[in-house]
């Protein structure tokens, strides 16, 4: 039998690929081929998924300090995680951070790093930011930005949430006072009609423009074009040919709940699995009990315990795929 391992990363215990490389020896242990392959959702953990950094510039952080942001470049090809330059981890978290002053400059400073490199794709990740400054900070630091013209701007997001209504829905998690919010509110407001002025795009109605606290419509003014983070992995990792390939897909994560079936890598997986007629189950750290019904899966907390499931995570996930493998061996 043909195993297909394509898992997300469970947050704080174990890497995308250290996932599958649990399952992949568990079928190497009953004797089945496993193609093991980290997934991602378009946000964190993406650039992992794609590949992984093979290169750093130094940039401007979030709060203006120079940080060092690893980065993509694969032949003709730049993936960027924009958490690396512009995150929320970066400025200190919630506490640290300045939502006023945060800004996507580093971000933007990665994009003009790839187009000097000669790329005709270049892939950005949103998620993790600091920043609500609708991208303004990206797009004043990007020389020449017709420089974009010729290249495929793709931009990895996984929300619907309109340019102006990101100070509302987003702001407060980056620690946004109401106050804060009002003031920044307008200010999307204001960058919302100056990119029309300037590059004859409306961002106001784009679903997902918001994401990243509106740097994907600034994005989208400069020709970038928004995709599902899942698709555009799919995509780039070609997961229907290797899904095709399969007899059985084992997918995972670290929490099940509704959101894992929106947009997510089990939801996503499970989909492309029958679509395909491929049996799926997934491996998953815990479950909100609501879903449990959605798809065949392990809880790691439910087989071995909360406390072993976080302390010893691979060698649960490894068991928990040779009860699965072994129940779809016939």
């Amino acid at each position: 039998m043909r195993v297909l391992a394509a898992v997300d990363k469970f947050r704080g215990t174990a890497s995308a690929a250290e996932v599958a490389r649990a399952i992949g020896h568990a079928c190497w242990t009953l004797g089945h081929d496993c193609d093991e392959v980290g997934v991602a959702d378009g946000g964190e953990g993406t650039l992992d998924a794609l590949g992984g950094a093979n290169r750093t510039s130094m940039v401007t952080g979030p709060l203006g300090s120079l940080v060092s942001a690893p980065w993509r470049l694969n032949r003709d090809t730049a993936v960027i995680e924009m958490a690396m330059a512009s995150g929320l981890l970066l400025a200190g978290g919630v506490e640290g951070n300045d939502p006023l002053a945060a800004t996507t400059a580093g971000t933007g400073e990665l994009i003009d790093a790839a187009l000097d490199a000669g790329v005709k794709k270049i892939i950005v990740c949103l998620g993790g930011s600091a920043t609500t400054d609708g991208g303004l900070g990206a797009l004043r630091a990007i020389h020449a930005p017709q420089r974009l013209r010729g290249v495929e701007l793709l931009v990895a997001c996984d929300v619907t949430t309109t340019f102006v209504a990101a100070a509302e829905v987003f702001a407060p998690q980056k620690g946004a006072t109401p106050a804060q919010v009002n003031m920044l509110t307008g200010r999307l407001e204001r960058l919302a009609q100056m990119y029309r002025q300037e590059y004859g795009i409306d961002v106001r109605d784009i679903a997902g423009g918001g994401a990243a606290g509106g740097l994907a419509g600034g994005l989208v003014a400069l020709g970038g074009r928004l995709l599902p983070g899942f698709d555009l992995v799919a995509d780039e990792l070609d997961l229907h040919d290797r899904v095709m390939a399969a007899d059985f897909v084992i997918t995972g994560e670290g929490f099940l709940d509704e959101q894992s079936f929106r947009g997510k890598v089990v939801g996503g997986m499970q989909a492309m699995a029958r679509s395909a007629k491929r049996s799926v189950a997934a491996i998953v750290g815990d479950v909100e009990p609501e879903v449990a019904r959605r798809i065949e899966h392990i809880s790691l907390v439910d087989a071995f315990g909360r406390e072993k499931a976080l302390s010893e995570t691979q060698m649960c996930i490894e068991q928990a795929a040779l009860q699965l493998v072994r129940a779809h061996e016939s």
